[in-house]
C-alpha cells in the first residue's frame, strides 16, 4: 500500500481511540494533514478551538502564521510538508497536554512517522520538544541546535502560538527556519528556492 492509503488506514483507527480522556472532551480527532511525499514535517502541541471544530491542524491564528512561515521557506502545506500535533484531541481550555497524555498518543506520532517516513522534523514548541527528544528540555536553550536521531533530523524551534505572544522571537525562528532549509537543499532538493532566502 502507499502512503496515502496507509495515513487512510491510520487515520480510521486514530479517530476510534479513545486511550485517554481527552477524547471525551473533544469534538473530534484532529490527524494531520500535508502530503504524503512530504520529507518535512511540523509537529506542534495540540488542537485548539478552531481545530476542534474544523478537525484540521493548524487553522487558527497560530496556524495562520505557521503558514506563512512555510510560505516564507518557499514551500507549501499541502505540497511540501505534513502537519501534526503531538496529541490528536483538544485539552480542555487550550492547556498544554500533560505528559501522560501526550506518552498515550505518542504511539499514533510514531506510527505515522513509520509511514511518511520524514528527512526533517521541526519540533514547534516545548511539547514536541519533550516528547520527542528530551523529557527536561526548554525550547528557549534547545532551539536552533539539530539533533540526529532515528535517521530523521529534528530542528526544536518556537511555537507560532510564542511568536503571537513574543514577537520579538521571530527574528530568532526565522534563523531557525534558515537552517531546516539549508538542510532540506542538503538532503532532499538541491534547486529548492525560496524569494526570502535564496540559494547562493
Amino acid at each position: 500500500m502507499n502512503r496515502e492509503t496507509l495515513l487512510a488506514k491510520l487515520r480510521a483507527e486514530v479517530t476510534g481511540c479513545q486511550a485517554c480522556n481527552l477524547r471525551k472532551s473533544a469534538t473530534q480527532v484532529v490527524f494531520g494533514e500535508g502530503s504524503p511525499e512530504a520529507r518535512l514535517v511540523f509537529v506542534g502541541e495540540g488542537p485548539g478551538a478552531e481545530e476542534d471544530r474544523t478537525g484540521r491542524p493548524f487553522v487558527g491564528a497560530a496556524g495562520q502564521l505557521l503558514d506563512k512561515m512555510i510560505g516564507a521557506m518557499g514551500m507549501t502545506r499541502f505540497a511540501d510538508t505534513y502537519i501534526l500535533n503531538v496529541v490528536k484531541c483538544r485539552p480542555p481550555g487550550n492547556r498544554a497536554p500533560v505528559p501522560e497524555e501526550a506518552q498515550i498518543c505518542q504511539q499514533h506520532l510514531e506510527r505515522q512517522f513509520a509511514i511518511l517516513d520524514p528527512v526533517i522534523v521541526v519540533l514547534l514548541g516545548a511539547t514536541a520538544l519533550r516528547t520527542l527528544i528530551d523529557p527536561t528540555g526548554r525550547i528557549t536553550q534547545a532551539r536552533g541546535h539539530w539533533v540526529h536521531r532515528d535517521d530523521r533530523w529534528f530542528m526544536p524551534t518556537f511555537h507560532p502560538a510564542a511568536l503571537l505572544r513574543n514577537p520579538q522571537y521571530k527574528i530568532k525562528a526565522w534563523g531557525d527556519l534558515k537552517l531546516v532549509i539549508d538542510k532540506y537543499r542538503e538532503l532532499v532538493e538541491p534547486d529548492h528556492d525560496s524569494l526570502y532566502y535564496p540559494r547562493l
